[in-house]
């Protein structure tokens, strides 16, 4: 049996387990495992799903995940939260899915999508539909505020950082950094974005849509996460070529204590100086100016 051939015969083991098990009564197949997704599927792909159990019975049917196929090929199941599952099978094949009742998935947000289990109310078709409706009034960017965030998660970053968290700094740098950089640059060019794109996770197939911007933000990203936050040959592609080229007048950025007044107590941030590291530093007594985001992120 082929990959593709295989990866629909499990769908449809999935189908016929959640049609007979007692207190399941929808399953929806989400991103590459539905059909509108399905010219997507590679060696990689996994099956994500949502499986729908009756009002009031969610706990007791995730009790037992037994009416899964091939029982005897499972390696490992965990837990994600209160109502999502991981299941991996020994040739590496996973399952991520949500077991839940519909008023536990109330506001979900769904993109490509395909019904294959529904009562006769239609009570999973409704629920998806609702979904899809969130998906897409939450598909919209704010790039200059976006911008903002990428350069205070940065600065966030580099000094736990230099505090000795290098852990939960690079989280910083290499995560939320990145990932407030790859909407704006969604928001700023949104004409090279597809509408096939997924509009639940702006990250994904960033690389197809946007080959220059990947190409330098993970060249960065490659780098200690210190480094990546400030590297010059790399990350001033990425970070400095969007704060300063496409949001220049946006990113001005006053001192605390300019729109506070705290002048005495509040730690304020330094412009760059030549003679200064690359970022600001939070000093006391410093002169009252704005600096944008090339001060930032210009390299010394």
């Amino acid at each position: 049996m082929s990959a593709p051939e295989w990866f629909e015969s499990l769908t449809d083991e999935l189908t016929i387990g959640v049609r007979e098990r007692d207190g399941l009564t929808g399953l929806v197949l989400l991103g590459s495992a539905s059909t509108a997704g399905r010219h997507r599927r590679d060696e990689w792909s996994d099956h994500d799903f949502f499986v729908i159990a009756d009002p009031g019975r969610g706990a007791r049917a995730r009790a037992s995940l037994d009416w899964l196929p091939d029982q005897d090929r499972i390696v490992l199941t965990a837990c994600e939260g209160e109502i999502g599952f991981v299941v991996l099978y020994d040739d590496g094949h996973v399952l991520e899915f949500a077991l839940a009742e519909p008023t536990e998935l109330a506001g979900i947000a769904v993109g490509e999508v395909s019904v294959v289990v529904d009562d006769d109310a239609g009570v999973t078709a409704a629920l998806v539909e609702a979904g899809q409706v969130t998906a897409a009034a939450g598909d919209s960017f704010d790039p200059e505020n976006d911008a903002r965030l990428v350069l205070v998660k940065i600065l966030l970053g580099v000094g736990r950082i230099r505090r000795g968290e290098v852990l939960n700094g690079g989280q910083f740098v290499r995560t939320w950094a990145v990932n407030h950089l790859l909407r704006a640059v969604r928001g700023r060019f949104p004409g090279r974005s597809p509408e096939a794109r997924d509009t639940i996770d702006p990250t994904r197939r960033f690389e197809v849509d946007y080959p220059d911007w990947a190409r330098a933000i993970a060249a960065a990203l490659d780098a200690p996460p210190e480094r990546a936050a400030r590297e010059p040959s790399s990350s001033r592609g990425a970070f400095s070529s969007l704060a300063g080229m496409h949001f220049p007048a946006v990113l001005q950025t006053r001192s605390r204590a300019d729109s506070a007044g705290r002048a005495g107590n509040d730690r304020r941030l330094v412009p760059v100086s030549r003679e200064n590291d690359l970022w600001p530093h939070r000093h006391r007594r410093c002169g009252h100016r704005s600096f944008s985001a090339e001060d930032w992120l210009r390299t010394p």
